[in-house]
């Protein structure tokens, strides 16, 4: 497909509790006819805390696609009318029990560019002050913190392989520069 070809219809096919799916009928600029179907994403946010004695805080949380558990940082979809920061800020204190008051912007990442629209906002949270949780119904959440040495350890030895925790990680080393 072409930045040039011209969407002639657009219509949502698929609408669950979470995604939806979206199909979009094309004209190419020769004339052809296409379609392309994508999954509506409202964006996320992803957090690299980092407590006052340098270690980061940390989450292993089964997700039932891979059906396996993953190490990942706290993460979260926006919620309707909700700007990325909000959703950081909301996200860290219900699934870690943190509070921050420090946020730094990373940056943002088109994680899936093939099939979505979704993007995910990169912050670092600091100065953090613990709290209780609170998880969403059926959200479980295992909260841990591990040094910077050994995350690093932990990604070099394939554990830790969700690739918004490593966009996040990798983001925040470039951002210490």
């Amino acid at each position: 497909m072409k930045k040039d070809a011209k969407i002639t219809k657009s219509e949502l096919v698929y609408q669950g509790s979470f995604l939806k799916i979206q199909r979009d009928h094309l004209l190419e600029p020769e004339g052809r006819a296409s379609t392309v179907d994508y999954v509506l994403h409202p964006g996320a946010a992803l957090i690299v805390p980092i407590t006052d004695d340098d270690r980061f805080i940390l989450e292993k949380q089964y997700r039932p696609a891979l059906r396996r558990e993953f190490i990942e940082f706290p993460a979260g979809k926006l919620d309707p009318g909700e700007d990325p920061e909000e959703t950081a800020r909301r996200e860290l204190k219900e699934e870690t029990g943190y509070t921050a008051r420090e946020w730094t912007r990373l940056g943002r990442i088109h994680p899936c560019i093939g099939y979505s629209n979704e993007f995910i906002d990169l912050f670092v949270a600091r100065g953090l002050v613990k709290g209780t949780a609170d998880l969403d119904p059926g959200e479980h959440v295992e909260v841990f913190t591990v040094s910077r040495n050994e995350f690093h350890r932990m990604v070099l030895a394939g554990e830790v392989t969700d690739a918004k925790t490593l966009c996040g990680y990798y983001s925040f080393l470039a951002h210490q520069k």
